[in-house]
């Protein structure tokens, strides 16, 4: 299955918003670090191993402070660069802006995770106020035009400076950012830019503030025990827990996930109640109250399309995609819609034997999108015997992760895990672990974060605390944050095959982090095209249900025994099982996706519900059973999490993964050589040379669709690709 989950790439992106307006560098700016006590944890990097953030001594008041004293220290950096009066040089202009920025760097990214994982009102009022002053931050930096100069003159001359692959591409990109950030307009045209770009990283933050509001208020709360009818008793003692959390003693809630359709649907036998519940979940955020999104929605996507036309692009997406593999939005939507005919074909195909064991069992009624999870494990029961509850015994969420995503990374990489206990963590549900290489050498932190809780934004990502880079000397400490039910105390911690989907996902870009292998910190780990990034997360998704693996790590969470081969068995058989869904939600997002950021200025304001409905008719995927799998006002990834244009790239992603997958295939499957050949040419790479011949070098030609389609079950239903 796709996996619809947020990465946060880069703190810049996902936590502040969009680069953006002017802060003039000053006597005072030029203080920079010394304005700040050295008593605060960020003053200086960390002691703890691999500078790994000090949890344990770090307070909600520091952040404000340390992040606006790393932005006038780095300002003061950027401003000698940019006046001194030497020619520019690799060695005087780029590296220098490489090591710029530490203190930023170190208190960004620890704020980062905090905000995304473990926030407060405290903080989100931080978020609020540094947002417009981190779009100034940047935009003093990218229309700098002295800096830009020396960037320029490198950019001009650069086949005759003697420098290697990395540094050529590192040139590249630095000229490309200041081009693309607006260094080239006239002084009018970068005010207008300035504003635009503040007043988008304030909305951002806002979207997400709002929407987590919305996530909380929308828990259905039950009080009648009956209307939980399904619900195992692990189910009912969690919806238990976290009623009694939001001081409702007595009662159930049952929370929402970030997605349209919820978990809770598969097993919930009351109708009324799914009803309730799909509806608490897609009309979150639009009540017209203080949590409603759709007015920064709105604004958005003018605000984009205007900061689009500035750059000299018709729309935002073709501003998005001009430095994404897919070069253009007409290329990523042909991949879309050529698969919208397959999709939607199956997907009635789903609907209609869900229908017929609806009439069959007498019911009166017609399918609705609410009975879609419910009514599917039922035809998954009828016609393979198989249901989550005969899974779930043996996905206990610990030997998941130690005996399944630790054991593939050692068959394929030789990496070794040993826990941590004497790190500080966020929470306690946190654990670290120090991960070794195959020679035996200390190469990494890895922090799990894997329970949902009420301070945690929606989704599962991967992000770093501390990047790698040989220039720097650092070595990669990263997290994996995922939203699986906890479970109440005394329960055993059960997970779904989606969620042990999930882990593996995740930790493939964990990978990606920490087998990083570059010099320079803006090339390192997941800094790649957005539909390159999602490549090596979805490749490692394939490993969960690798027999090997598998074997490994299924096994009943009471009794250590081992997965019957029957059920094993049917789970195969179930492999492509609702992909028809599953891929028709997705398209059906990422096309709202792309239609949004496609709009022009003169397009104007739209209405966000009408808008939406009628994209979906126009596209020919507005299936009433299928909704998409995020509706416009909850789309997280696209309003607040650097994904605006991008979604796509899940897609153009899994043609990659496949396609890679069916080369392991190919030379022997999972061995130690395969990986290493893929640890070399793919995930130590970071973004050293253009993805598309970093790919065509692993696999010996361009990727084909074809595994792709075969994969979801959709190779049968689809006009021959090309």
């Amino acid at each position: 299955m796709m996996r619809t989950k947020l990465l946060t790439m880069t703190m810049n992106m996902v936590l502040f918003g969009a680069a953006g307006a002017l802060l003039q560098p000053t006597d005072a700016l030029a203080k920079g670090a010394a304005t700040l006590p050295a008593s605060n944890p960020f003053a200086a990097p960390s002691t703890l191993p691999f500078h790994a953030p000090p949890f344990d001594k770090i307070k909600d008041a520091d952040y404000q402070p340390a992040i606006e004293a790393g932005m006038r220290e780095q300002i003061a950096e950027m401003d000698k660069i940019a006046a001194q009066k030497d020619a520019a040089t690799f060695a005087n202009t780029i590296e220098p802006m490489e090591r710029s920025g530490q203190m930023l760097n170190r208190v960004g990214a620890v704020f980062g995770a905090i905000t995304g994982a473990n926030t407060n009102p405290t903080l989100q009022k931080v978020q609020e106020a540094i947002a417009p002053k981190y779009a100034e931050h940047q935009d003093a930096i990218f229309l700098n035009d002295k800096l830009f100069q020396r960037v320029k003159a490198l950019y001009d001359t650069r086949a005759t400076l003697g420098l290697d692959a990395e540094q050529n591409e590192l040139v590249e990109r630095y000229y490309r950012n200041f081009v693309r950030a607006g260094a080239q307009l006239n002084e009018a045209d970068k005010t207008r830019l300035r504003a635009l770009n503040k007043e988008e990283s304030t909305l951002t933050t806002d979207f997400s503030n709002k929407l987590l509001a919305a996530n909380n208020a929308g828990a259905v709360i039950v009080s009648d025990k009956a209307e939980l009818a399904g619900f195992s008793d692990a189910d009912i003692a969690a919806a238990a827990d976290a009623a009694k959390s939001r001081k409702m003693d007595g009662k159930y809630a049952i929370t929402l996930q970030n997605t349209t359709q919820q978990p809770a649907q598969v097993s919930l036998e009351n109708r009324a109640t799914r009803e309730k519940l799909f509806k608490a979940s897609t009309e979150r955020a639009e009540h017209g109250d203080a949590n409603d999104t759709r007015a920064i929605i709105q604004r958005l996507a003018v605000l984009r399309a205007e900061r689009a036309k500035l750059l000299g692009f018709p729309n935002y997406a073709t501003y998005t995609l001009d430095d994404q593999m897919a070069k253009t939005p007409e290329a990523a939507e042909k991949l879309m819609t050529d698969m919208v005919p397959a999709a939607t074909a199956k997907a009635r195909g789903e609907a209609a034997a869900m229908q017929a064991l609806i009439d069959k069992n007498g019911e009166k009624f017609k399918l609705a999108p609410w009975d879609w999870q419910h009514y599917a494990e039922k035809v998954r029961k009828a016609q393979y015997d198989l249901d989550e509850s005969q899974i779930k015994p043996y996905l206990e969420i610990n030997r998941v992760l130690e005996d399944g995503v630790f054991f593939a990374a050692n068959q394929m990489y030789g990496l070794t895990f040993k826990e941590r206990k004497d790190i500080p963590v966020y929470n306690p549900d946190i654990r670290v672990f120090e991960v070794f290489d195959k020679d035996g050498s200390s190469m990494a932190l890895f922090y799990a974060d894997y329970w949902k809780r009420d301070s945690k934004r929606g989704g599962a990502w991967m992000d770093n605390l501390v990047g790698q880079s040989g220039l720097m000397g650092t070595k990669p400490v990263v997290f994996n944050v995922c939203n699986f039910t906890k479970p109440a105390a005394g329960q055993p911690a059960l997970i779904s095959w989606d969620d042990a989907t999930t882990m593996f996902h995740e930790f493939g870009h964990a990978l990606h982090g920490m087998l990083s292998n570059v010099k320079y910190p803006t090339l390192s780990g997941t800094g790649v095209p957005r539909d390159f990034v999602e490549f090596p997360s979805q490749f490692n998704e394939h490993w969960a249900s690798e027999p090997k693996v598998f074997a490994n790590f299924a096994k009943h969470y009471k009794t250590g025994e081992p997965m019957p081969a029957a059920l094993v068995e049917k789970i195969k058989k179930a492999k492509t099982f609702d992909q028809g869904f599953a891929t028709t939600e997705y398209l059906a997002a990422a096309l709202l996706d792309m239609s949004w950021h496609s709009l022009g200025v003169d397009a104007g304001k739209q209405d966000v519900d009408a808008f939406e409905k009628k994209t979906l008719h126009d596209l020919k995927i507005d299936m009433a059973e299928v909704p998409p799998r995020y509706r416009t006002s909850y789309f997280a990834h696209i309003w607040g999490g650097g994904y605006a244009a991008g979604y796509y790239a899940y897609l153009w992603s899994e043609v990659l993964d496949h396609d890679a997958f069916y080369w392991f295939r190919e030379h022997g499957g999972m061995t130690r050589e395969n990986g290493q050949r893929f640890r070399d040419m793919i995930l130590s790479r970071g973004s050293t040379e253009d993805m598309a011949k970093m790919y065509r070098d692993f696999r010996g030609r361009d990727p084909s669709v074809e595994p792709l389609l075969e994969q979801r079950g959709l190779k049968e239903e689809a006009p021959a690709a090309k």
